[in-house]
């Protein structure tokens, strides 16, 4: 098997979204052993959420190995090299995402975040599911793209399509 394409998930905090979005690429059922899923924050909150790990444990995915941690740690020369990377936090909320500079194929696909919901928490429960259905979905389309077949601005339009679907 050819070498798995390594995919980064980027967010503010790293405690949500983006670990919510590499669990789900890791999944054998996702990204089937050609992908692996990275995730990093501009300003890691230094915890996973509580309700992210609920989630996933709740969806029978294993939590080990998942820590909010600096974007940093992917920029160093060790670091794996990435072949796509995404944002997923919502800029239209007021999350200021980090950029990943010189990197051809990224895309934004943002997500409200279900760690500022306020109020009950059912409530909160509720919008991590709604963020784990929208970012698993899109995990799941991107693992199907025929990515060795697909021309760069192909696959630009792609993923950045399936960055604008729900």
């Amino acid at each position: 098997m050819a070498e798995p394409f390594n995919v980064l998930f980027l967010c503010t905090g790293n405690s949500a979204r983006s670990i919510l979005t590499e669990a789900a690429l890791n999944l054998p059922s996702i990204g089937g052993g050609r992908f692996r899923g990275f995730s990093a924050g501009s300003h890691p909150a230094g915890r996973v959420n509580p309700f992210a790990i609920e989630l996933l444990r709740e969806q029978h995915i294993s939590t080990d190995g998942l820590r909010s941690k600096s974007w940093d740690e992917f920029s160093a020369p060790d670091a794996p090299h990435m072949h796509f990377i995404f944002t997923v936090c919502d800029n239209a909320a007021g999350d200021v995402c980090p950029i990943w500079p010189g990197h051809p194929v990224t895309a934004h696909w943002g997500v409200p975040d279900p760690a500022a919901v306020a109020g009950s928490d059912e409530d909160k429960r509720r919008a991590f599911r709604d963020a784990w259905r929208v970012l698993s979905r899109r995990a799941m389309r991107f693992a199907a793209l025929p990515i060795s077949s697909l021309s760069t601005p192909a696959l630009q339009e792609q993923i950045d399509r399936i960055g604008r679907d729900a």
